[in-house]
């Protein structure tokens, strides 16, 4: 099992038990835990009904949200930055660790694997591999998408798109492109309910193009 080694000699034992810390930070569920403790309420009954940044916003309350949101990055980019930059974990390894946080949310075993759609969680990985290099176009090209389009998960697909092109263009490394990779596998899935539908501009947006056709 030496493949599964780091350059810089980490043990399997080890990077098994980084695999499982990963998923388990993964898996904390930061919104319906403090939606409980101070809104007394379950976001899930909000929105989408998944346990998410979005639905404590819906649920009244834009200071918890934005705490929320930060938790949700900070539980993937604290392991996944450690792991990358601190232990010096690479190769196929590290693919698996910066993975787990997503899975983790989106299969979260604190709430009988039925997690969120893991959007900021995807986003946290790219902070801890790459600081703002991936991240910053992915959340450019995110709110871009979001003003654009009527779907959210096109908006997601929008971002990841992004970060594809930004890996292709400036940072053409296999780690990457296989974490990409797996990243929109899953947040496809996810949010398959959104790509199942078509994509729709909004309204402002198909004003705009029929007001310059004229």
């Amino acid at each position: 099992m030496g493949w599964i080694k780091s350059v810089n000699g980490v043990t399997v034992a080890e990077i098994i038990l980084w695999v499982v810390f990963s998923f388990l930070c993964g898996s904390i569920p930061w919104s319906v835990w403090l939606g409980k403790i101070f809104l007394r309420k379950d976001v899930r009954q909000y929105g989408d009904g998944n346990p998410g940044t979005t639905n404590v916003f819906r649920a009244g309350s834009k200071w918890l949200g934005v705490l929320t949101l930060m938790l949700d990055i900070s539980k993937a980019a604290a392991p996944v930055g450690f792991a990358y930059h601190n232990l010096g974990i690479h190769g196929f390894s590290m693919v698996l660790i910066a993975l787990m946080p997503v899975l983790g949310h989106a299969f979260s075993p604190f709430l009988a694997f039925k997690g969120g759609k893991a959007v900021a969680s995807a986003f946290g990985v790219w902070i801890g591999l790459t600081i703002w290099k991936a991240s910053l176009p992915a959340v450019i090209f995110a709110l871009i998408g979001l003003g654009v389009f009527e779907i959210a998960g096109w908006a997601v697909m929008l971002a990841l798109a992004s970060i594809l092109i930004t890996l292709l263009v400036w940072l053409p490394e296999p780690l990457f492109l296989s974490v990409l990779l797996g990243e929109i596998i899953i947040l496809a899935w996810t949010h398959r309910a959104d790509l199942c539908q078509p994509l729709r501009f909004r309204s402002s947006v198909r004003k705009f193009f029929q007001r310059s056709g004229r």
